[in-house]
């Protein structure tokens, strides 16, 4: 009998302290997402704090995302050899210290390299939660745990840029952006409290680590990112250029290697077999372009708002509440209510309500003074927050449908991996069109700079638009040969 049939509770024997446990998993992913939305809002006055170049600002996300979503599938793959509730521990331990660490940076550059760690310390909490709701909770309790990450989620997303306004302008103790890493801390502690009543788990057979693997994936994903962060994108260095074009080059060297070792018997980074149906590789196109317009535009929001048009850091996180409310409603009402009924057709409207929320937001920008708040942004800003959180459950539920009960752990893995990669490349490539175009031109410059920034993400919205009708006509071609 294996580990994993040993731990998994059934309902006559349910685990006695599977609820406070479970409330260590929750607050273990909340406190990713609030560590990068807080840090989104508190960046421009950390850049003010510790000087450096304008562009360090978009270090100060990409360098936690980057490393979380490469890190991710291993991560996983480390909870199924060494236990789930031991990396869990580790990952919220190293979290926690890299926060403070965060928080005692003297320089930028152990600042972001702290961030760093921040990230690859994410990579080992977030994978293990599903695997450890699975060995505590059975039958309709599991389905009750695992709705419970949604809410909770949402919730994060609204308190994250308001918590980070709030720190940082509250400066409590002189502390400044400091308490916005700071906060970690008790929050781990809370974790690390609750932790030992979660039951060890593991895979039942354990899989090799393909090192090779993840160290292609890392290098190639660096290779497109690092050259994209702080770029003068229309007029980029050949050996920018060079970079971007050998990231992917080495990325199919990745796909080859994946095949030799999934041929070979042994445990690839990921499942080539997902990728037998063609509807994943337009689920991947889609995630990567739908969050690279989510967290580029939140970025952009804030650069505009505090270093074009000079507005308090508290105004700033304010300002990105009506999104991220929009997006924790529309995220519970489709989960709950519209996909089922509606199916695709609720992705479908996400990406329109966005992009309606996007024009409007260029519309706002178009017509405001460049020295005074533009406060109907904030309906705008709203609006594109309803179409994320519509969006989001139906586009994990459709992409996962056509797969096999075994691939669903590594397609939902490589999905959030590649969410994280899109993140990463939207705060690289937004928040460069608008420094490009900000820097130094004042007021006005920032105010056009952020409706071009607006106008990349329109056409974004378009890509994930276009992706995701592949999506669904394969979905549909199934069902047909399903019927015959």
């Amino acid at each position: 009998m294996t580990a994993e049939h040993v731990l998994a509770p059934t309902p006559a024997t349910a685990y006695r302290w599977r609820w406070p446990a479970l409330t260590a998993l929750l607050l273990g992913e909340a406190m990713n997402l609030l560590d990068t939305t807080i840090v989104q809002v508190a960046a421009p006055a950390i850049h003010a704090d510790l000087g450096g170049s304008v562009s360090d600002i978009q270090w100060f996300t990409t360098a936690y995302t980057l490393p979380f979503a490469v890190l991710l599938i291993t991560g996983g793959r480390l909870g199924d050899i060494a236990g789930r509730r031991r990396l869990f521990v580790v990952g919220v331990t190293g979290f926690m210290l890299a926060s403070t660490a965060c928080a005692l940076a003297p320089t930028v550059g152990l600042l972001i390299a702290f961030r760093a760690v921040q990230g690859a310390a994410a990579a080992l909490i977030i994978p293990q939660t599903i695997g450890l709701i699975k060995a505590m909770f059975s039958g309709d309790e599991m389905s009750k745990a695992l709705g419970g990450i949604g809410p909770v989620m949402g919730l994060a997303a609204v308190c994250g840029p308001v918590l980070g306004g709030v720190l940082t302008h509250a400066d409590l103790f002189g502390s400044s952006w400091r308490a916005t890493f700071l906060v970690n801390v008790p929050v781990s502690l809370v974790v690390l409290a609750l932790a030992p009543k979660l039951l060890e788990n593991r895979a039942p057979q354990r899989p090799a680590l393909d090192l090779t693997g993840t160290l292609l994936a890392a290098i190639g994903v660096g290779l497109v990112v690092y050259p994209l962060v702080g770029a003068d994108i229309a007029a980029m260095s050949a050996w920018r250029w060079g970079a971007v074009v050998a990231g992917p080059l080495l990325m199919v060297v990745f796909a080859l290697h994946q095949r030799r070792v999934a041929a070979a018997g042994r445990s690839p980074v990921v499942e080539p077999s997902l990728f037998a149906h063609r509807g994943f590789p337009a689920a991947l196109v889609t995630s990567a372009s739908f969050f690279a317009v989510t967290n580029g535009l939140m970025t952009v929001v804030v650069l505009q708002l505090q270093l074009g048009l000079g507005t308090d850091v508290l105004d700033a996180g304010l300002t990105l509440a009506p999104w991220s409310v929009g997006l924790a409603v529309a995220s519970w009402v489709a989960g709950a209510h519209l996909v089922r009924r509606h199916g695709h057709r609720v992705m479908s409207l996400g990406l329109a309500v966005l992009l309606l929320g996007a024009l409007a937001a260029i519309a706002v920008y178009h017509e405001a003074d460049p020295t005074s708040y533009p406060e109907p942004l904030l309906i705008a800003l709203g609006v594109a927050g309803l179409g994320v959180g519509l969006f989001s459950p139906a586009f994990f539920t459709i992409a996962l449908k056509p797969l096999r009960p075994q691939e669903i752990g590594s397609a939902a893995g490589l999905l959030n991996a590649v969410q994280q990669l899109g993140a990463t490349l939207g705060v690289a490539v937004l928040g460069s069109v608008y420094l490009d175009s900000a820097e130094p031109g004042g007021p006005s410059a920032a105010l056009h700079a952020v409706q071009a920034a607006f106008w990349v993400a329109v056409a974004l919205v378009v890509v994930s638009f276009v992706t995701s009708r592949s999506m669904l006509a394969k979905d549909a071609s199934e069902k047909a040969g399903a019927q015959r």
